[in-house]
C-alpha cells in the first residue's frame, strides 16, 4: 500500500462496541477558536523533564466529540453491516460471540436506515461552552454529543463551520464555568520546539503524546489555504480536532491529519496553526459563518528562470497565469503574466502568501496591489470580492 494522507474520524456502528476507521473516511476534528473569557493558566515549561503540570492544566479542557451520521449505504466501507461480506465481519462476529448473543439479521430496508457514529476530539476556548474542532469531524452530522473530561455527556449545537480551513465551532450549555485552554502564538514556533498533542485516539480515552515541530508551512494540497505545522508527536484516529500545545501549555495548533502507509501513526502528523485558526474561530463565534475574500486569478510560483526572463530581481511573488472574467481582478485590469509582489503594502513571496492574505480580507475591502509588469512595478487598486468558490 502506498503512503497516503488521511484525516481521521473514528467510526463505529451504533449498538456495537467495535471501533472501525477505514482510511477512506479517516479524519481528525479540530478548530481554533477566538479569544474568549474563562480561566486560562499559563504553565511554565517543565524544568524536570515532566509535562505533568501542563497536562493537569490543559486536559480538563479537552473533549471528545461524537457525531451520529445517517449512512446512505450501510454496505459501504464506512458502515459495514453485521453478517455481510465486509472486511470487518470477523470483528462484529467476535463481539457478538463474546457477549453470548446471536448475530442479528437485518432486512435491506433496515440496513439502509443504519446509522454510523463518528469520533473526534475538540477543546474548550470559552468557559460558557464554546468548543473548537475540525469541520470534517462534524460534517453531515445529524446530532453531536460532547463528552467532557469528567465523563459528562452534553448535547452540542453547531455554531458555524469553515470547510476551506477545516474548522468548526460547537456550543454546549455549561452548568458551571468550564476549564479552558489559552491561545498561543504559532508564528513563534521553531522547528525543534517541543509540543504535546491531546485527544482521544481510537476512543480509548483522553491521551497525551509528546514530540517536536518537524517542519513549518507544509502544503498538503487538501485545501486552498494549507499552511500546516508538521509534528512527530503520535496522533491517530480520533485525535482530529484536539489541541497541539506548546511548552507553556497554550494552543499552537489543531491536530488534523497524518501521512501514513497503514492508517496508523508513523510520526508524520499535521496541525492547523493557531494563528490561522484563531481568526476563523473568532468570525464563526461572532457570526456563525465566515466570508473569504477573492480577487479571481489563477496563480503559480515565480521560478528563477521566470524571474530572469522578466527582469525580476528575486524569484518571489505570485505569477498571474489567468484572470477570470467579471472578477475583481479583471475589473482592476490585471493581466496574465503580471507578478503580484505585494498586497496592501505586505510583501507576497509565494502564491500561498497571496491566497492567505486575500482570504483574510473582508469582501468589499479596497487594497492596492503591487504588480511587476513589463520591467517595472505598477500599483493597482482592487476591491476584494466574496469567495463563494475555490478562487484566489
Amino acid at each position: 500500500m502506498s503512503n497516503i494522507l488521511v484525516r481521521y474520524r473514528a467510526a463505529a456502528l451504533l449498538g456495537a462496541a467495535v471501533i472501525i476507521a477505514p482510511l477512506s473516511v479517516a479524519a481528525f476534528s479540530g478548530h481554533d477558536v477566538a479569544a474568549a473569557p474563562g480561566p486560562a493558566v499559563a504553565v511554565p515549561a517543565p524544568s524536570s523533564g515532566s509535562f505533568a503540570p501542563i497536562v493537569s492544566t490543559d486536559k480538563p479542557a479537552v473533549v471528545t466529540v461524537t457525531t451520529v451520521i445517517k449512512a446512505e449505504n450501510a454496505g459501504s466501507d464506512e458502515t459495514p453491516e453485521p453478517g455481510g461480506n465486509s472486511p470487518f465481519d470477523e470483528q462484529f462476529r467476535q463481539f457478538f460471540r463474546d457477549q453470548g448473543i446471536p448475530m442479528p439479521e437485518q432486512a435491506p430496508e433496515q440496513r439502509q436506515a443504519q446509522r454510523a457514529e463518528a469520533l473526534g476530539s475538540g477543546f474548550i476556548v470559552a468557559a460558557d461552552g464554546y468548543i473548537v474542532t475540525n469541520n470534517h469531524v462534524i460534517d453531515k452530522a445529524s446530532s453531536i454529543t460532547v463528552t467532557l473530561d469528567d465523563g459528562t455527556q452534553v448535547a452540542a449545537k453547531l455554531v458555524g463551520a469553515d470547510p476551506k480551513n477545516d474548522l468548526a465551532v460547537l456550543k454546549i450549555k455549561a452548568p458551571k464555568p468550564l476549564a479552558t485552554v489559552a491561545w498561543g502564538d504559532s508564528d513563534a514556533l521553531r522547528v525543534g520546539d517541543q509540543v504535546l498533542a491531546i485527544g482521544n485516539p481510537f476512543g480509548i480515552g483522553t491521551t497525551v503524546t509528546a514530540g517536536i515541530v518537524s517542519a513549518r508551512g507544509r502544503d498538503l494540497n487538501s485545501g486552498p489555504y494549507d499552511d500546516f505545522i508538521q509534528i512527530d508527536a503520535p496522533i491517530n484516529r480520533g485525535n482530529s480536532g484536539g489541541p497541539l500545545v506548546d511548552g507553556q501549555g497554550k494552543v499552537v495548533g489543531i491536530n488534523t491529519a497524518i501521512y501514513s502507509p497503514n492508517g496508523g501513526s508513523v510520526g508524520v502528523g499535521f496541525a492547523i496553526p493557531s494563528d490561522q485558526a484563531r481568526k476563523v474561530v473568532t468570525e464563526l463565534m461572532k457570526d456563525g459563518s465566515i466570508r473569504h475574500g477573492f480577487i479571481g486569478v489563477q496563480i503559480q510560483p515565480v521560478t528563477a528562470d521566470i524571474a530572469d526572463a522578466i527582469g525580476l530581481a528575486e524569484p518571489q511573488g505570485a505569477l498571474v497565469a489567468g484572470v477570470n472574467g467579471g472578477t475583481p481582478a479583471a475589473k482592476a485590469g490585471l493581466k496574465a503574466g503580471d507578478v503580484i509582489t505585494a498586497l496592501g503594502g505586505n510583501p507576497v513571496k509565494s502564491p500561498r502568501d497571496l491566497s492567505r492574505m486575500v482570504a483574510d480580507l473582508s469582501p468589499g475591502t479596497s487594497k492596492n496591489l503591487s504588480v511587476w509588469r513589463t520591467g517595472k512595478t505598477k500599483d493597482v487598486a482592487i476591491t476584494i470580492g466574496d469567495n463563494a468558490a475555490d478562487q484566489q
